[in-house]
């Protein structure tokens, strides 16, 4: 997942706060990129050994092979794959799948079929992700409740409402930002693992055996002895790694060093001595397989052990949240989805947005999801198969990274990556066999947003094409040179999304007011494939005729895209008008479905919808609302 930091901001080039201090960006990462991961010891363990367990008891060597497939699932794909290899391959200090694609496709010089799919198949599978995190972390933890003495048997039917409750809320409240409370992300977090290793060291002496689980070929013997049923178990087994996308995606907030001492020193280790805590408890006593993590401390430690679950799941929850605001700016920069409201909750921290299409959409899914499923488990059976497409995805793109990127020959790139690809296809596969019980809602999820992702590119190059025909800007020029109109005074700037075609607005401007402004100023904003543009690219100015010029405004994907202070850039290089003069034409275009589209017809449907729904270039581009003239026109597709 991407997530956004809580309490820094971006520098430059790092993407880490340029002041903030080695071990404060550590405490800041554990708080944010660790949430998900962090809280797994609530259901994964317990998920994956119900699978084997017969009539309220589970066999020694069962025990101890399950735990063994969780602590190498661990050390392979997190600590290996995440930590030594993906953490290395940065865009410009940023991380994630669409940052990874678009280094590719800045190392070869172009975005081909085969980046575009892996890309809008990693930001899908990230939504599916982005729904299920919050529905199964709080669940699981209000589940807790249960195992209180003074409440088992009269909390069951308030779980629900409870957790429902706590999740409206946690979406309402995002509106406000998460700076207030993010300064608290850190310590709680690193006060949750603090309290996973306790619990974990309290139960180990119940069965000093469990600690041969750190012999890797217990997690194949047990893989080799149960055939179809050891797949299933590695489905809920996967339940351990959900959230090590994180690891890759935050670099950009926190930098590679802190989140990799953040794994090695602290979270890794803590997890691994709960998983073998709640192990060897099952071990020495069966009777607590019902929810293991709850039965580890002692029965008056319990509420407060509720209740910093909660907190910390709560956390994991805002942290994907914060995350699908974050993935979601990168796409529309990218140019995979159209232009959404992005709305900055602070002043002081570059990275803390809110974006209130995206919240109350993910808001229903997420209850929806919760209530459906109705419990953790039911939960575990769907969660993870999102998680596992992008890992893969992830993986094929390092294969090019390392390759076209790090300058490594592609049979290097191959050997370091193919082992991670084919152990990833495996667990895809025993995901897979979850679909029949709830795996598929996360499938469909993506696949409604890659659906999305596609229609708008598509539709967007097709409307492109379709105004290039309609003059392109040589043209018009020539026309102007030979017939020229009266000129008024000011500054016109007319906003065109491609540079060789003449901007609707300025057509209709002489068609309907037959004048030209004195200065004209044909404005382009394009995003490129760093995250942060550099001010070299940052802008690029033409003189087309004396008195038109084109001006090229460069953001990264990033970056929000602000053209008054681009244009205040353009003047410090020599370009002259006076912004109090100057007028900014738009074109406001009534799209029309028809069935003679280049494109389905559901599918021309769908992107009129789209486009009628994204936020206004005024908003977006961030250009002062009382200088601003639409011009509208009907457009087919």
């Amino acid at each position: 997942m991407s997530v956004q930091s809580a309490t820094l901001p971006q520098s430059s080039e790092t993407g880490a706060h340029p002041k903030a201090g080695f071990w404060t960006l550590a405490l800041a990462a554990i708080g944010v990129v660790y949430g998900d991961i962090g809280t797994s010891p609530l259901y994964a363990f317990r998920e994956s050994i119900l699978h084997v367990a017969r009539n309220g008891a589970v066999a020694r060597a069962d025990v101890i092979g399950v735990i063994s497939l969780m602590l190498w699932a661990l050390i392979l794909i997190v600590l290996l794959k995440y930590v030594f290899i993906l953490l290395r391959l940065d865009n410009r200090g940023e991380g994630g799948t669409l940052s990874l694609m678009a280094l590719v496709q800045r190392a070869l010089g172009k975005r081909t079929p085969y980046l575009f799919v892996l890309g809008i198949l990693g930001a899908g599978l990230f939504y599916g992700d982005a729904m299920l995190t919050p529905a199964i972390s709080v669940l699981s933890a209000v589940e807790g409740l249960a195992t209180l003495p003074q409440l088992a048997g009269r909390i069951e039917p308030f779980i629900m409402p409870i957790t429902l409750t706590i999740l409206i809320v946690l979406f309402l409240v995002q509106r406000h930002g998460s700076g207030g409370v993010g300064a608290w992300f850190g310590p709680i977090c690193l006060v949750w693992f603090a309290a996973l290793a306790a619990l974990g060291l309290l139960h180990l002496s119940d069965d000093w055996g469990v600690m041969s689980a750190l012999n890797p070929l217990h997690a194949v013997s047990f893989m080799a002895s149960h055939g179809l049923l050891g797949f299933i178990v590695l489905g809920s087994v996967f339940l351990t790694v959900t959230g090590a996308e994180a690891l890759y995606a935050d670099m950009g907030h926190f930098g590679r060093g802190p989140i990799a001492v953040g794994w090695i020193w602290l979270v890794f280790p803590c997890l691994a001595i709960n998983y073998l805590g709640q192990g060897a408890m099952v071990l020495a006593n069966p009777a607590t397989l019902s929810n293991p993590f709850f039965m580890m401390p002692p029965e008056a430690w319990r509420p407060a052990l509720v209740v910093l679950a909660t907190a910390a799941t709560i956390i994991a929850s805002q942290a994907v949240i914060s995350g699908a605001y974050s993935l979601t700016q990168q796409a529309i920069q990218l140019g995979l989805l159209p232009r959404l409201r992005i709305m900055q909750t602070s002043a002081k921290q570059f990275g803390q947005i809110y974006m209130p299409q995206v919240n109350y959409m993910l808001m229903a899914g997420v209850l929806y999801l919760t209530f459906a499923f109705g419990s953790s488990s039911a939960l575990g059976a769907a969660y993870g198969i999102s998680v596992i497409g992008a890992m893969i995805t992830s993986s094929l793109l390092a294969v090019i990274a390392i390759w076209k990127v790090s300058h490594r020959p592609l049979w290097m790139a191959l050997v370091v990556m193919t082992p991670f690809i084919a152990l990833e296809l495996v667990f895809f596969g025993a995901n897979m066999l979850k679909i029949a019980s709830g795996g598929a809602a996360p499938l469909i999820i993506a696949t409604g947003f890659v659906l999305i992702m596609w229609t708008w590119v598509r539709g967007s190059a097709l409307l492109e094409q379709r105004m290039r025909e309609r003059g392109d800007l040589a043209s018009l020029l020539e026309m102007l040179s030979l017939n020229p109109p009266k000129r008024v005074r000011g500054t016109a700037v007319f906003l065109t999304a491609d540079a060789q075609a003449a901007p609707t607005a300025l057509l209709h401007n002489l068609k309907h007011n037959q004048v030209l402004h004195e200065n004209i100023i044909l404005l382009t904003v394009k995003s490129s494939a760093s995250p942060r543009a550099s001010e070299s690219e940052r802008i690029k100015i033409e003189t087309l005729a004396p008195d038109i010029h084109r001006v090229t405004l460069t953001f990264g994907f990033m970056e929000t895209p602000n053209v008054v202070r681009g244009l205040a850039l353009a003047r410090d290089r020599g370009l002259h008008f006076d912004i109090m003069t100057t007028s900014f034409f738009l074109s406001r275009r009534a799209l029309v479905p028809t069935r003679k589209s280049a494109m389905p017809f559901w599918q021309d449907l769908l992107f009129v919808f789209l486009a009628r729904n994204a936020t206004d270039a005024t908003e977006f581009f961030h250009i002062p609302t009382s200088r601003v003239v639409e011009l509208g026109a009907q457009v087919t597709v």
